[in-house]
């Protein structure tokens, strides 16, 4: 009888490697860091766009991949879209990152530096 390999969940590594592969972009990751900075009211994708300082229609590009991977929230408002940064999904990435951490340290609890970082200052864990 063969023992089954235990792994991660298929659906949530391609999740996680989908927000990876969205942050990749230097393009991204500006827009991410600045929707964050206006959170929770957002941006509209004009502000977006004029800030970032690119053709809105590149940005709808970048702006569609992010919300495909599930970076970020969009809300329609009469003629213009609305986005937010969704930041459950970063911390779901540091979560699968570290869930393994000291896991092979050899019992007792994990060093001080393997816990959750504590929030930014100035921020609640979970909240934004």
């Amino acid at each position: 009888m063969s023992e089954k390999k235990s792994g991660p969940d298929p659906r949530t590594e391609k999740r996680i490697l989908g927000i990876l592969e969205a942050l990749s972009s230097g393009i991204r990751l500006e827009i991410f860091r600045l929707l964050v900075t206006h959170e929770p009211s957002g941006l509209v994708a004009g502000e977006i766009s004029g800030t970032v300082g690119i053709p809105p229609t590149n940005l709808s590009f970048h702006l569609k991949a992010m919300t495909q991977a599930g970076l970020l929230s969009v809300t329609p408002e009469g003629r213009f879209l609305r986005y937010r940064a969704r930041i459950g999904g970063v911390e779901e990435v540091i979560a699968y990152l570290t869930e393994n951490c000291c896991k092979h340290s050899g019992g007792g609890p994990p060093p001080e530096d393997c816990l959750s970082p504590p929030p930014p200052k100035g921020r609640k864990k979970g909240a934004c």
